[in-house]
């Protein structure tokens, strides 16, 4: 097995654009978000610590194989992620608004910095916020200056924007108010990301709707494509004040930004 299967790459598969390669810059330039515009009819999670236990499936690169997997956030705050095989941890990464920690077990090798390496590591200009939202099923907000385009389908709400010359489309089942689809689309690249969540389930406090479903596909010309499967079992909101540990041993080396 690939020793480089770590959580980056389900990180990389659920950020707005991962199918596509177009270069950002390095220093932050990206705009505050904002939350749904009054016309949008979903309902994000209101919650302050969450945390979820599940499995992933990633058949990616010619490779199948599955990873554990443990989430908890404080909402807009704290991301922590844990996965791991066979009972074994292999990476374990902290992500705040401001700086992303990132711990390879299997390599023993470390990565401190900021927001950017998502950035670069994947070439789109993801926010934390942004990430935050994909991971948990939440209505992506647009960039402050992005203009909505707002359509009833049914039982369904179609809302499109763009982003950096991305087209990102959400659709919202009503019924619920919750995100069930997003298509990302890069014309230039031609490069696709669909992102479906089902197994929709009532969890406390309000019998709030939580998508336990995650699948993602990437799509890129020239390549095979790419499907993360995300199964939580677990979900609890606001059940205990949560901790995020993240601590290097003093034998593991400092993985330079690339």
């Amino acid at each position: 097995m690939n020793r480089r299967w770590p959580l980056l790459v389900l990180i990389g598969s659920l950020s707005l654009g991962a199918c596509t390669r177009r270069a950002v810059p390095t220093k932050t330039t990206t705009k505050p978000t904002r939350p749904p515009a009054p016309e949008v009819r979903a309902r994000n999670l209101d919650f302050r610590y969450l945390a979820a236990k599940g499995k992933a499936q990633i058949d990616a690169n010619g490779e199948k194989y599955s990873a554990n997997l443990a989430v908890r956030m404080r909402k807009d705050s704290v991301i922590w992620v844990s996965a791991s095989l066979l009972g074994i941890e292999g990476i374990r990464a902290r992500i705040t608004p401001d700086s992303v920690q990132v711990i390879n077990k299997l390599e023993k090798t470390y990565y401190a910095g900021n927001f950017d390496y998502l950035r670069r590591q994947f070439n789109v200009p993801i926010t934390f916020v942004q990430l935050q939202s994909m991971l948990i099923g939440d209505y992506v907000p647009a960039m402050a200056d992005s203009a909505l385009s707002v359509m009833a389908d049914g039982p369904i709400q179609r809302v499109q924007y763009q982003q950096t010359g991305i087209l990102v489309e959400q659709l919202i089942e009503l019924s619920r108010a919750r995100l069930q689809k997003l298509n990302v689309s890069d014309p230039k690249s031609q490069s696709t990301l669909t992102v479906t969540y089902a197994d929709f389930q009532p969890i406390q406090p309000g019998e709030q709707q939580f998508a336990h479903g995650i699948l993602v596909q990437a799509q890129q010309p020239g390549r095979q494509p790419a499907t993360v499967t995300i199964n939580y079992r677990n979900v609890d909101l606001d059940k205990e004040q949560l901790s995020f540990p993240f601590s290097v041993p003093a034998e593991y080396g400092r993985k330079n930004r690339k």
